[in-house]
């Protein structure tokens, strides 16, 4: 039978075939293409001939062809046929599918999804002819049957795809589904609804079933709803984290912990995966992602940001340059800044979800081959460190900001960036090469701007795994090749950061000394300097066998695993000839110029301490470089050739021998190997050791006494010598007074430390402190006549910073009975306690601009630490226990009293600490408390409590100074005292108890105590917003304080008289202005500032909710908090305005100020009216309170501008014509003019600004339904005509003065306009 079907089939016309099919039975047909098709035999050539004699233009054909297409698909489905068979069939089918008539295709529709429903599909291989069906139905003309009335092909289709999606799905053919639906042409409404399907489906699939699944979804968003795919997508995840996360937490063993960790990651870096391919050929899916991300940020949608959507985002910025999400990481940071300094905000802003800690957590994921992610991270992080690290260079220092001020936001993103390039570079071994070798081209290329960071992430990488760098060890040593064109401070940070490098790996080390000895002898300074730097620290790090154990390390180094112990012994020797070699190169350089012998004088010291077996070769290098300038003979004076230490060429004079340093080394290698290394040597004979020690103490000795003896005259540097600048004599001069003072300080301190309190030696120190004292005297005197620069040049100290800590510590807090008499002597001048607090200021002074100190240990956080808790300790005593009055009335003596002095060490230290040490200040705070039963239980007293109580101490001094009569006011001492109150304020925390109390107490001192002092006003109010913001909002405030600036200054119409309101007793009438209106202005500014960006939130929010359609029902915004507070802030702020528009302010800053704040104010109100525009397109009205406002301004606030503008305007014209009738002269009246043009810049923007809100108004009044324009005059005070009369008058004084642009603007009512019309005019 099959036979004749095909023979028939092969003739020309079917008709034969058509009656043979039509004489057979239906069920023959079926069984013999069930046979055929088994047996795997020619079933489609059979196939293909049954259709040929079923055409659909007869009922029978179609019939016939309709039940064959049917059994042929449940035929396929069975499964029973070959994987060929069943192609060749459903590829025949998928032919045949477009002759059939529309309501057979509605049927075969309808019967596959009902299979779909009921789960009758066995291996869903069928489904591929569905979307054959849907299309050939759309392609159908007219109207067809179809349930109870007539639809097209088109609406056919879309009910039946709803029928399908409303359906239950089997989760097995989910997938199928889905990538059955690309080759279906669907509308968006008809895609939406398909994604929505898929997207409910998620949460019912394995999780293994997932990135397929998003694969097929991703294909499909290219027909529309991008959007909703991108959403689901990423909130699915970001709550399947969420879950992964709370699991992982909760404490007990759960037995039903969804998925494992790295399942679940693997599931998420396939899925980016994805999305990557996806986004390469759809880049609109590209621009959707980063659209979706940007909305979370403006309105307030945490999910939208997520450690996945992150993820994407880094994974598509390989594809395009999407730079932007720098800059949203940074102003998510700015957001937080903004938040943490407003209580008012805090309030209405729920907590937001911080970016870094989401970055972090994408680099810890992506140890799950997140191969995409990795280089977007690599990438970020750079582009964050090199956009946000420190900028600012001064005096070839850095200037470096720690954790105390990290608060700020680019600093944030730059420690974010360095954190991101560590962990990724912990993790990701395929990418260490790529991260070492970009941070080494940062640090050679970016010579001139500040890579400090760059040095510190190359540190973190080297500490984590020396061992794994030895590997990429040539890059490093091709960074050796750069170090003497680096700038010394590079280089040292350099070096620091490789050194645990030249302990694993022997050639480096080799390579670098190769480098080093070339700089050494190189034609530039810079490159000797960084030498010696460099064999300094080579010195320090390589111990030699018998060193002591340096307790005080500086920087310990986390290479212990790296040793291995059995040559231990025999690297202790090497590195002891090592260490020789190098001091023989070091002592080369005793012959080169004053700056690398002074490294060398501050290097030694350190390596001392750090390698103490090499004391001798030190001790004896120093001693022999002191003898070339040491005068032998006991009785010559002076003591010392000064002149052998100065260079003379030619004109140019130089110093040769940095004489200070050298002793100033001296004394503190001695006095650390008298107290260190000698107590270890009783037992032992090295008499010829000890020999360099004893001369060394005798030369000092016997310097000291000489230098007693010497009269400024021996050292031809008496009162008479010229010291100028321009002169060599003068310049040799400067440069003996300077070494014979820095040496005058050097045996200070010796005498000091070796005195064991003996009253002799004490009186040494003070002759030695009057040698020093007269010669700084005479060079202040002179420099104060000549005005040099030399005035305000004071060289640092050589005191060590622990020195002056124990000499502080014997002059004010001994009490010690046995040490009064020799103390005695110290404390009776009151010049040498002085210059004691001056170097314990200056030391501080140094480590808040540098970092740290000079001297020994200066490097040392911790050593400075302590030693900054010992000073402290004494200054807070002596300025507590003896206040500045008390001492001031006793004598009248020149400068600054000695407590003024130590109140400025405190306000110096206050602001260092939490500069350097933020995290120690529980810790500093509680080694103030001078009780001296410092019990254990005290451990736990918060930072709070501890700062208040220091707090406490500074308002009663407060209290006492403000008690004073007005002439005995020291202003100078309350505005030190209010910056030490602001900086412990910050030590609060806002929500407590002693935070409200403080705030108090400072709003009280300004209600009652008037001063007419600028700076101290100023501080104080400072401190009052300062601490009101974090509060609440200051707005109340500013408006109490508009109203006394308003009555203290009077109003702007003379005739009338404006009542004294005293809210603040510190605003009168000379700090009314500028000092108190500039503050408020500024402080009016941030309240704008922070009501914009509620608003810019709220615009967010609306956008959003207009888009997803079910909440724009919930949109009834007039209940929303945040629009309330806005309305009532704007409202409070009205009022302030409304105050000093009408006040008598004098013209300059405060002018300036107002213009530019009432156009921001404006600016404002107008977005906020714009705002509503928004709302009421989705939801309707506007609420009253807003109706409120925009009256106020209409009646309160835009006539009094106008005024006040008219007002401004007459001010400048007297003044210019008073400039011109007292001097004729050309210049004043041009710089007049200059002035005027200047001051008078924002009223246009103002008056644009107000306009600008008119007119947004009348589209508000328009859509709301709303008159809001009833209260609002519109204005009409731009009349730029040109006055005839006033023209001649110019035109004629222009004749007389011929200064033709000064005048003509003149009388132009201020503005550029008329001016030029009046030039076009002529």
């Amino acid at each position: 039978m099959d036979q004749k079907i095909l023979s028939l089939a092969a003739g020309k016309t079917a008709d034969k075939l058509q009656e043979f099919l039509q004489s057979l039975k239906e069920d023959d047909l079926t069984d013999l293409l069930q046979n055929q098709a088994v047996k795997g035999k020619a079933a489609g050539a059979l196939l293909r001939a049954i259709f040929k004699g079923s055409p659909c233009s007869e009922k029978a054909g179609t019939l016939r062809r309709r039940k064959i297409y049917t059994y042929c698909i449940q035929l396929v489905e069975s499964g029973d046929l070959q994987k060929e068979v069943a192609s060749e069939i459903i590829g025949l089918l998928m032919l045949e599918a477009h002759h059939f008539p529309g309501p057979l295709l509605v049927e075969l529709a309808n019967e596959f999804i009902s299979a779909i429903k009921e789960g009758n599909l066995v291996n869903g291989k069928s489904l591929e002819l569905l979307p054959i069906i849907l299309t050939a139905l759309t392609t159908k003309k007219g109207n067809m049957a179809y349930g109870k009335g007539e639809l097209s092909g088109e609406e056919c289709k879309k009910q039946l795809i709803n029928t399908l999606c409303s359906g239950r799905w089997d989760q097995q053919y989910v997938i199928q589904l889905t990538s059955m639906f690309k080759d279906v042409p669907l509308t968006e409404e008809e895609a939406e609804l398909v994604v929505e399907k898929v997207l409910r489906m998620f949460s019912k699939m394995n999780l293994q079933e997932i990135p397929p699944l998003v694969y097929q979804l991703l294909v499909l968003s290219s027909k529309g709803s991008r959007k909703s795919v991108l959403e689901g997508i990423i909130a699915f995840f970001n709550e399947l984290d969420k879950q992964h996360a709370e699991e992982q937490s909760g404490d007990e063993l759960l037995d039903l912990v969804t998925v494992p960790s790295g399942e679940l990651r693997h599931v998420e870096g396939t899925i980016i995966l994805h999305f990557v391919f996806a986004i390469k050929l759809d880049y609109e899916l590209g621009r959707e992602l980063l659209k979706h991300l940007k909305a979370g940020q403006q309105g307030d949608f945490s999910n939208n940001l997520c450690p996945f959507s992150i993820a994407l985002l880094l994974s598509v910025t390989r594809i395009q340059r999407f730079e932007e999400q720098k800059i949203s990481i940074v102003k998510s940071f700015k957001d937080l800044q903004l938040l943490q300094g407003s209580k008012f905000l805090q309030n209405l802003v729920p907590h937001r979800p911080c970016v870094s800690a989401m970055i972090l957590e994408v680099v810890k994921n992506s140890v799950h081959s997140w191969d995409h992610v990795t280089q977007g991270l690599v990438e970020l992080g750079f582009i964050l460190m090199d956009s946000y690290g420190p900028k600012k260079i001064l005096d070839g220092k850095t200037i470096e900001t720690s954790s105390g001020l990290s608060r700020m936001p680019n600093q944030h993103a730059c420690k974010l960036g360095a954190n991101i390039l560590l962990e990724t570079f912990k993790i990701h071994e395929m990418i260490r090469q790529e991260i070492l070798k970009q941070v080494l081209n940062r640090v050679v290329t970016r010579a001139s701007s500040p890579i400090s960071h760059f040095l510190d992430l190359l540190s973190n990488i080297i500490m984590y795994a020396p061992l794994v760098l030895q590997s990429c060890s040539s890059k490093v040593t091709e960074t050796f090749d750069y170090l003497s064109f680096l700038p010394l401070q590079t280089v040292q940070g350099l070096l620091k950061a490789v050194q645990p490098l030249l302990k694993v790996s022997m050639s480096m080390r080799d390579s670098l000394i190769l480098v080093l000895r070339k700089a050494m002898f190189a034609s530039q300074l810079d490159a000797r300097k960084s030498a010696v730097a460099g064999f300094l620290l080579l010195l320090k790090n390589f111990k030699v066998l018998g060193s002591l154990s340096s307790s005080q390390c500086s920087q310990s180094i986390g290479v212990s695993q790296v040793h291995v112990n059995v040559h231990s012994r025999y690297n202790s020797v090497a590195n002891e000839t090592f260490c020789l070699e190098i001091m023989d190169s070091l002592r080369r350089c005793l012959g080169q110029q004053a700056d690398v012998r002074l490294m060398l004088y501050e290097g030694f010291y350190d390596v001392l301490r750090r390698n103490s077996q090499l004391a001798n070769s030190i001790m004896q290098t120093l001693l022999s470089q002191l003898k070339q300038f040491y005068e032998p003979k006991p009785d010559l004076l002076p003591p010392l050739k000064l002149e052998a230490c100065i260079l003379t060429q030619g004109d140019q004079i130089s110093l040769q021998e940095p004489l200070d340093y050298l002793l100033c080394c001296i004394q503190h290698c001695l006095a650390w190997y008298k107290s260190r290394v000698v107590p270890l040597q009783q037992g032992e004979e090295e008499e010829e050791e000890e020999a360099f020690y004893q001369d060394l103490d005798d030369m000092l000795e016997s310097i000291t006494n000489r230098m007693i003896k010497s009269e400024l005259e021996d050292f031809e540097l008496d009162k008479s010598a010229d010291f100028s600048q321009s002169t060599g004599i003068g310049i040799k001069n400067n440069i003996c007074a300077f070494l014979v003072m820095g040496v005058c300080e050097v045996l200070i301190e010796y005498n000091f430390s070796i005195s064991n309190f003996s009253k002799n030696k004490f009186e040494e120190v003070l002759s030695l402190f009057m040698c020093y004292k007269k010669l700084s005297d005479i060079l202040n005197e002179k420099a104060g006549k000549g005005k040099t620069k030399m005035a305000n040049k004071t060289n640092d100290s050589f005191l060590s910073m622990k020195f002056v800590s124990d000499l502080l510590t014997a002059l004010f807090r001994d009490s010690t009975q046995s040490h009064e008499e020799s103390l005695s002597v110290l404390r009776s001048s009151n010049e040498f306690m002085r210059y004691a607090v001056n170097v314990a200021l200056q030391k501080v002074q140094q480590l808040k601009e540098t970092g740290h100190v000079s001297g020994p240990d200066g490097q040392n956080p911790n050593k400075i630490f302590q030693n900054l808790c010992d000073i402290t300790r004494v200054l807070l005593w002596r300025y507590t226990s003896i206040p500045t009055s008390v001492e001031e009335s006793g004598k009248k003596e020149k400068g600054k009293s000695i407590s003024l002095l130590c109140l400025e060490g405190l306000q110096k230290i206050f602001s260092a600490v939490q500069q350097f040490y933020q995290p120690k200040i529980q810790q500093f705070l509680r080694a103030l408390d001078v009780t001296d039963n410092e019990d254990r239980e005290d451990a736990d007293v918060s930072v709070t409590q501890r700062a208040a109580f220091q707090i406490r101490q500074f308002q009663r001094s407060l209290l006492n100074l403000l008690s004073s009569q007005e002439e005995d006011f020291n202003s100078k001492e309350a505005a030190l005292l209010v910056t030490v109150l602001t900086s412990l304020s910050k030590l609060l925390e806002p929500s407590s108890p002693q935070f409200v109390q403080m705030l108090s107490w400072t709003s009280k001192i300004c209600k009652e105590n008037s001063r007419e002092d600028a700076l101290f006003c100023k501080s104080l109010m400072n401190l009052l917003f300062s601490l009101h913001v974090l509060y609440k909002s200051p707005v109340t405030l500013l408006r109490d304080l508009s109203q006394d600036i308003h009555g203290h200054l009077g109003d702007i119409d003379r005739d009338v008289e404006v009542e004294k309101t005293n809210h603040f007793a510190m605003v009168n009438l000379r700090t009314a202005a500028p000092t108190v209106c500039l503050l408020v202005l500024s402080q009016a500014e941030k309240v704008l500032e922070e009501v914009d960006w509620l608003i810019t939130k709220l615009k967010g929010q609306v956008s959003q909710e207009t888009l997803s359609e079910e909440a724009s029902s919930q949109a009834t915004a007039s209940n929303h908090p945040a629009e309330k507070a806005i309305i009532m802030q704007l409202g409070t702020l009205l009022t302030f305005f409304h105050e000093l528009v009408q006040t008598a302010l004098p013209s300059g800053s405060c002018v300036d100020t107002l213009l530019k704040d009432l156009c921001k104010m404006y600016t404002i109100l107008t977005a906020l009216v714009r705002y509503y525009l928004q709302v009421c397109r989705s939801s309707g009205g506007i609420p009253k309170n807003m109706e409120k406002l925009v009256k106020l301004s209409g009646s309160h606030l835009t006539p009094l501008c106008y005024s006040f503008i008219s007002y401004v305007q007459n001010k400048k014209s007297q003044g210019l014509k008073y400039t011109g009738e007292k001097k004729k002269e050309k210049t004043a009246v041009a710089t007049a003019m200059a002035r005027v043009l200047r001051e008078t810049k924002p009223i246009p923007n103002l008056i644009f600004a107000i306009e600008q809100y008119e007119k947004f108004l009348i589209h508000l009044s328009k859509r709301s339904k709303v008159n809001l324009m009833q209260h609002i005059k519109l204005s009409t005070s731009r009349d730029f005509k040109i006055k005839g009369n006033i023209l001649d008058m110019v035109l004629r004084e222009e004749g007389e003065d011929e200064n033709e642009e000064g005048t003509a603007s003149e009388h132009g009512g201020q503005n550029k306009e008329p001016a030029k019309k009046k030039r076009k005019k002529e």
